[in-house]
């Protein structure tokens, strides 16, 4: 396994592909900005998209970046669109990819990195939980 980076990669047309047989619908959004080059607009100018691959597979995905789910806020950096893809649920690589993306955001100066999530039971053992805003338009409760 190796984690790299969407956009320092020379493979981003190969990359782009497998992420577009998300089954997720946020996966399929996130092709979409990728797509139409609004990831930036959406996402903030310092997005990173971090793939988790198992040789010229993709096993899961996350971006760090300066804005999510939560609006009106002040905190930054967010990890966003995180997936995992089926084959390789399970088996903890998801754990592998957040703890990278919070070691860059700590080498970037960050001394919190925060998440905004609708579900209950997948990052509670990661982080603590303080709440926020919904951005508006989305149907969902985000939690922190």
């Amino acid at each position: 396994m190796e984690i790299k980076e969407f956009f320092r990669s020379k493979d981003r047309t190969h990359w782009l592909a497998m992420i577009q047989t998300c089954d997720w619908p946020a996966g399929q959004f996130l092709y979409e900005l990728l797509t139409t080059n609004q990831i930036h607009k959406f996402c903030g100018e310092h997005v990173r998209l971090f793939l988790l691959t198992d040789g010229t597979k993709l096993a899961a995905f996350c971006t760090l970046s300066d804005v999510d789910d939560i609006k009106k806020t002040d905190k930054s950096p967010w990890i966003g669109f995180v997936y995992t893809y089926p084959a390789y649920r399970g088996r903890h690589y998801m754990r592998t990819l957040l703890n990278f993306a919070c070691e860059t955001a700590r080498n970037d100066g960050a001394e919190e990195v925060f998440v905004a999530t609708g579900e209950t039971g997948l990052y509670e053992k990661y982080a603590r939980s303080d709440g926020g805003e919904p951005r508006q338009g989305r149907a969902h409760d985000p939690r922190l």
